[in-house]
Parts: structure tokens; C-alpha cells; sequence
């Protein structure tokens, strides 16, 4: 069932990341058709964001999750799948909840299937639009180019940071990478605030100490780790060991990432590139995308990236203050990019 808003005025808070979200980064056009799922714990940026839409001069359907049934979903409802399959640009600007990563690979199946131009904006909140949303995306895009172009071509990437992250990553050709650097287009959705390059990697092999964030439902509950690091040990492209003196952490951690076969697989490695980011803030969504290297188990975006596995779950690992070679060239020290 569609919402429909009161007619509020605008919350000036919001208004520049939404209509940077809708002009900048989704490059809405008069006559394009959107969709707009968001959930009742997001509804003033879902309200600024159809605003934006409006102002552009589109159609936009409207969809609250919780109009539909209670939370968590175990599928994504069908009437939004269905209106999905008929835009041409979709937004999703939801608080994830346990269990709703089918949902999500639900609703970007379809996003894929019909080329949408999708923005990802799972757990945005009112920090992340006054901060990352407001990002330059043209710059971030030009450095996303750069590193695109040297990491499309590498055979290793080597990552560092003082915390006692080490490893080192071997890739394949057959294997892509992609940019979501916040200008999306229908080749690839993309989170928003964006600024990523990022593939399924061949191997991978080493220590990563997250002293930034882990991802899903996990980051709301466990926020900025940098006085309880997680350190993860990683073996011939699998997860062999974590440890953090944050035992509930540990044991949740190791426990997703034991879903099933391949959770524990690392399916992205991913490099950072929004210059304009300086600082964890506990958030997956803009932390993500601060100048380093995450890695994440589980899925590898196999549609996108190539790989030939997959899995029902994906976690992301933040760490911050990277040194990255690619190959022999040092692109990266203590998080400033040289390049």
C-alpha cells in the first residue's frame, strides 16, 4: 500500500543531502518514475527525499515497510517488488533490521534485473545526511576513477595500519571491479553516501584488525570500535580466527559469519575514496567509505563482480589509518591517498 506525506514543510537538516541524493547522485529526470521505500524510524529523510523527488518533477510511489506488516519481514512485499519492475530510479532509505538481508537481495534482484539506478541508504540517520551526504560526489568520483583504474588491473594489494592490520590480497581479471563512488548509474546500485572501488577477491590472507566498525545489524549494536578492536585472522580466503575482549562481540561475530558455508568466505575487498570523510562515526553506511580498506564475508556480489559463489549473508570490516600498495605502488598512508 502506498504513503502518502502531510504536505510538512521541509526539514532544512535534510534538504541538502536529499537533493543531492536525488540530483547529484541519482541524476533524477522530469518523467522518470521512482520508488521509495522507507521504514517509520526514517520517515523525515524518507519525507525529504520524496520532497527532492517532487521538486524534480517525477512520479514516486511511496512505501513505508511497517504499512505492510510488523517487522522484521521475512520477504520483501510483493506490491513493491512489483512497482520496483516499473521505474526507472529507486531509493531505499531504511533502518535494517535481524533477519532482513533476504529482503534486501529480494529488492536489489529486481533493481538489477531492470537496471534501475538505485541508492542503498540502509540505516541512514539525520548524522549521516548532514555529513556524508553532503560530500562533493564529483570529487569523490574523480578519486574513485583513479583507484579504479590502477585496482582493475592489479595482482596484489597489501594493507597496513598501526593497529596490526596486515594482509595481503591476490586478484583475478575474470573477476571485475566496480565503483560506487555516489554518481549511480544503471550499471551498478550504489550506497549511499558513496565512495568505494571494490571487487571479489582471488585470496586473501592475513591479519585485519577492525578498530572502526562491523557491518549489518551488528554496527548498530556495537558501535565505533576503536577501544574493543575485533581482530580477525584470515587463511586461504576464509575466516580461521577472531578475537576481541568483547566476548559477546566475538561470539556474535563468529556466529554470523558461520551461516552457512560460505559466510566466512571473504567476498569483497573493497577500498574507501570519500575524501571528504575524516572519522568513524559507528555507522556502516558512511564508515564504509572512509580512505582505507574494508573487506567484507560472505555474498561477493556475484552478479556485478563475476564470482561463481554465493551466500545468504554479508558483513562488512572496517579499519582506518591504511597504508595500500597496489602491486609496488604505495597509493595510500596513514588513510591520505597519494595519488
Amino acid at each position: 500500500m502506498m504513503h502518502h506525506f502531510n504536505g510538512t514543510k521541509p526539514d532544512p537538516e535534510l534538504e541538502l543531502g536529499a537533493h543531492n541524493a536525488i540530483n547529484t547522485c541519482l541524476r533524477l529526470q522530469p518523467g522518470e518514475k521512482v520508488t521509495l521505500i522507507t521504514d517509520k524510524s526514517t520517515l523525515d529523510i524518507g519525507e525529504s527525499l520524496y520532497r527532492a523527488i517532487e521538486a524534480v518533477g517525477s512520479t514516486c510511489s511511496v512505501f513505508v515497510l511497517e504499512d505492510f506488516a510488523p517487522r522484521p519481514h521475512s520477504n520483501m512485499p510483493k506490491e513493491i517488488l512489483d512497482d520496483l519492475a516499473t521505474s526507472q530510479v529507486s531509493v531505499y532509505a531504511v533502518n535494517g533490521q535481524v533477519g532482513e538481508l533476504r529482503t534486501r537481495m529480494q529488492m536489489t534482484a529486481v533493481v538489477t534485473k531492470h537496471r534501475l539506478r538505485h541508492a542503498h541508504m540502509i540505516n541512514i540517520n539525520r548524522q549521516i545526511m548532514a555529513e556524508g551526504m553532503r560530500a562533493d560526489f564529483n570529487r569523490v568520483d574523480d578519486i574513485s576513477k583513479k583507484v579504479w583504474d590502477l585496482a582493475r588491473s592489479a595482482k596484489h594489494i597489501r594493507a597496513k595500519t598501526p593497529v596490526g592490520t596486515d594482509i595481503q590480497a591476490e586478484f583475478s581479471s575474470q573477476l571485475r571491479w566496480l565503483k560506487t563512488s555516489g554518481i549511480i548509474s544503471s550499471d551498478k546500485w550504489g550506497n549511499l553516501p558513496g565512495g568505494e572501488v571494490f571487487t571479489a577477491p582471488l585470496m586473501v590472507e592475513g591479519t585485519f584488525v577492525v578498530d572502526g566498525v562491523v557491518g549489518d545489524y551488528l554496527c548498530a549494536k556495537y558501535g565505533d570500535l576503536h577501544d574493543c578492536p575485533l581482530t580477525i585472522r584470515v587463511a586461504d580466503n576464509r575466516m580461521t580466527e577472531v578475537y576481541s575482549d568483547n566476548k559477546e562481540l566475538e561470539s556474535e561475530f563468529w556466529n554470523y559469519c558461520h551461516t552457512d558455508v560460505n559466510s566466512e568466505r571473504v567476498g569483497e575487498f573493497a577500498i574507501g575514496t570519500n575524501i571528504q570523510l575524516k572519522r568513524v562515526i559507528g555507522h556502516i553506511l558512511q564508515d564504509e567509505k572512509i580512505p582505507g580498506v574494508h573487506i567484507a564475508f560472505g555474498h561477493p556480489y556475484a552478479e556485478h563482480t563475476g564470482a561463481n559463489w554465493t551466500s545468504s549473508t554479508h558483513i562488512d570490516v572496517v579499519g582506518t589509518k591504511f597504508d595500500i600498495w597496489i602491486d609496488d605502488r604505495k597509493i595510500m598512508e596513514a588513510g591520505e591517498f597519494l595519488i
